[in-house]
């Protein structure tokens, strides 16, 4: 038998049969939705009077425009209102759960898939948005779907798709203090470029990612689709097992074992091929900041922001152009950039280890006067484990804002986000142009931490200084 990778055995096993196309029909095992890529697809099939073929494998939450500065309905958003009440209805109609507002377990749904164990190895999983990718944490074959695809997973449970190349990244030896999975991700993608991934998907190994938690995982799964591949996953493990065992929808009793057992087998086979290796050394790897209008244009907080002349000629006219968004100066250091707001969330890190890292460094200092700092956990299961550690009260008490679950300030689709040309320390995944909600705001990419050590001294920080 020939060996093969994680992602050959998944397709293998999900593979319907090849479409004249030359595509593949897929199952998708796992179909997650929200209120803001779901709405046209549940009409498509009422104009069609087709029926949901599998509600029993879609779950639904809102997290993409639901206000996190507002607790009851009717919410002053009247946009966000009707999409919330939308999504309620479609689901109430079709037998699909859904983790409303009032269930305790609302929230980002990369976040709430894997707390509620519907995120597990081997499983084929889509979703309408892009940072699906971050399932693939599980072992699970994870990516981001159109609204016309979303309606054809409703109505067959599959989807067509053409089958990815794979690149094992490694990521060898011992991360260096203050460095983060953050940190890691956002040097593979400058290293490998925003479209270095394209037509793959990235398996991520190594001594860095074993000795990753989950929620590291997470961090850098999430970001994958910014490298430009489709789908990127660890292989599972013990971590992967512990994690699941006992959440509301992991198997239980005598189908665990049984369960553990499947899940091992999807692993990557020892001596199996790639289409591509790359090795990357964890000594490498610096607290790392984004400077421009995408996740590749970063440097680590030592560095100097990249000189045009200094280039090249592909990626010159790019340096010029993020370069006049951002105000900044060629040649100048990353650090010291003059902060307007700091933003702690997202799917990307947005979990309850990210506040716990950074609630940890924040006892003796504040918010920097005129500076806004929001936090906002991932979903109402971590806002409460958090809120019953006392990291509210840490938070607030620093000076930054505690709000409700949901992405927030990260793609401001609902009232977060920033004025004019506002400078943003975030921790989420994107800084394109007008991704905070402002034409003319501008965003910098970093860790938790190191929005945190922002926020406190008012401008882009080395972490490891601001917090010893």
């Amino acid at each position: 038998m020939n060996s093969k990778n994680l992602f050959e055995k998944v397709w293998d096993v999900h593979s319907v049969g090849e479409l004249a196309n030359g595509q593949t029909q897929l199952f998708i095992g796992r179909h997650l939705i929200h209120e803001v890529t779901s709405p046209q697809a549940f009409g498509m099939l009422r104009e069609k009077s087709l029926p949901i073929r599998y509600p029993e494998r879609t779950f639904a939450t809102v997290d993409h425009i639901v206000p996190t500065d507002e607790a009851n309905e009717p919410y002053s958003d009247i946009l966000a209102d009707a999409m919330i009440k939308e999504l309620r209805k479609n689901c109430a109609e079709s037998g699909v759960t859904f983790f409303d507002v009032d269930s305790g377990k609302q929230g980002i749904v990369h976040v709430v898939g894997p707390e509620q164990g519907l995120t597990q190895p081997g499983m084929t999983i889509a979703c309408g948005d892009s940072h699906t990718s971050t399932h693939g944490a599980f072992g699970a074959i994870a990516f981001g779907v159109g609204t016309s695809q979303v309606r054809d997973l409703l109505a067959t449970q599959t989807m067509a798709m053409s089958k990815l190349k794979v690149r094992r990244i490694n990521v060898n030896g011992d991360l260096g203090t203050g460095i983060y999975a953050k940190d890691v991700i956002l040097h593979i993608i400058r290293l490998l470029g925003v479209n270095g991934g394209t037509g793959f998907a990235y398996e991520y190994g190594g001594d860095v990612f074993d000795s990753f938690s989950i929620e590291e995982r997470m961090t850098a799964c999430n970001m994958s689709i910014e490298g430009g591949a489709r789908v990127g996953y660890v292989n599972p493990d013990q971590k992967t097992f512990t994690y699941l065992k006992g959440r509301p929808y992991s198997p239980s009793n005598e189908e665990w074992e049984k369960q553990v057992s499947t899940w091992s087998s999807y692993s990557s086979d020892k001596g199996c091929s790639y289409d591509d290796i790359v090795t990357i050394e964890g000594s490498e790897v610096a607290p790392t900041v984004t400077w421009g209008i995408n996740p590749g244009q970063a440097v680590a907080i030592g560095e100097n922001i990249p000189n045009p002349d200094q280039v090249s000629q592909n990626d010159r006219a790019g340096v010029i152009e993020a370069l006049d968004h951002m105000q900044l100066q060629a040649g100048s250091p990353i650090q010291g950039t003059k902060v307007d707001v700091a933003f702690i969330g997202s799917c990307t890190n947005g979990r309850l280890s990210d506040l716990e890292e950074v609630a940890a460094r924040l006892p003796g200092h504040k918010v920097r006067d005129g500076l806004k700092a929001i936090v906002v956990p991932g979903s109402q299961v971590v806002s409460k484990l958090a809120m019953e550690k006392g990291l509210d009260k840490v938070f607030i008490d620093a000076g930054f804002e505690w709000r409700a679950a949901g992405c927030s300030m990260c793609l401001a689709m609902n009232p977060d986000k920033l004025v004019g040309d506002q400078l943003c320390a975030s921790s989420s995944n994107r800084n394109f142009k007008g991704r905070q909600g402002s034409p003319t705001g501008r965003t910098m990419l970093m860790s938790p931490v190191m929005v945190a050590a922002a926020a406190v001294t008012g401008e882009v920080s080395d972490a490891r200084t601001v917090f010893g």
